[in-house]
């Protein structure tokens, strides 16, 4: 089927007509290379390999300083960042999680997961991630660039990639993975007002994130730190 978009009830349905999608692109392009700092984001389009000088990759610790843990086992995985070119502007495409998975249970993300063995690259596995959550195929997705590497807390060492979609595009979500599949407009993240900064208790002691609500959404974690890291590239931070 056709994907269509999601525009919740209470969140504006605001037009992108700002930012277009070779506009997109050439700011993704055109981001300094290196890490900035107190956290800055950067993105090296086409390149898909890491930025050596890239020493501490963004993550929790980024709200967190007490967080990180150099060194530790991570495990490599990919995500896209996907973005609908429409007519009337640039959207995110996201999942919501089924309520049973070990991990990220029913929290929004964007697709991917581990890069197996016979993957290619971090580009393959995200692509392929894609089609096994969401059933979109990789013919109708685009490089556009790459965001900086992400640490979660669940040990996960995340390669995010910026790819544009045009549609129209089928989607067949996989309903073990995905409990729904939804869009929301780009510039409802670039506008500052609607970042906000959460805290919770984590073992025994306050942890700062990342927050997005959107309306009946709650965009948080490490989909929210990848989002940061977008808007600063795209805002030029």
């Amino acid at each position: 089927m056709e994907q269509g978009r999601v525009f919740p009830a209470g969140a504006p349905n605001l037009s992108a007509t700002e930012l277009s999608a070779d506009e997109l692109v050439r700011r993704l392009a055109a981001a300094p290379p290196g890490r900035r700092t107190s956290p800055k984001g950067r993105v090296m389009a086409p390149r898909l390999e890491a930025d050596p000088a890239e020493a501490r990759p963004r993550g929790d610790h980024d709200l967190n300083p007490d967080f990180y843990e150099p060194g530790r086992p991570l495990t490599a995985a990919a995500v896209l960042v996907p973005v609908v070119a429409r007519d009337d502007g640039l959207s995110l495409l996201f999942t919501r999680r089924t309520e049973h998975l070990t991990d990220h249970a029913g929290q929004i993300s964007f697709p991917g997961g581990r890069i197996d063995p016979g993957d290619e690259d971090a580009w393959a596995a995200a692509l392929r991630e894609t089609e096994e959550e969401v059933g979109l195929p990789r013919t109708h997705v685009r490089l556009a660039g790459r965001l900086d590497t992400y640490v979660t807390r669940t040990g996960f060492e995340v390669t995010p990639l910026v790819g544009l979609i045009s549609p129209p595009f089928p989607v067949s979500p996989d309903s073990f993975e995905v409990a729904e599949v939804f869009e929301a407009p780009l510039p409802f993240f670039l506008d500052p007002a609607n970042r906000e900064i959460h805290s919770r208790l984590y073992q025994g002691k306050q942890r700062l994130f990342f927050a997005f609500p959107y309306g009946d959404y709650y965009i948080w974690g490490a989909t929210a730190g990848m989002l940061v890291n977008l808007v600063e590239v795209l805002s030029g931070e």
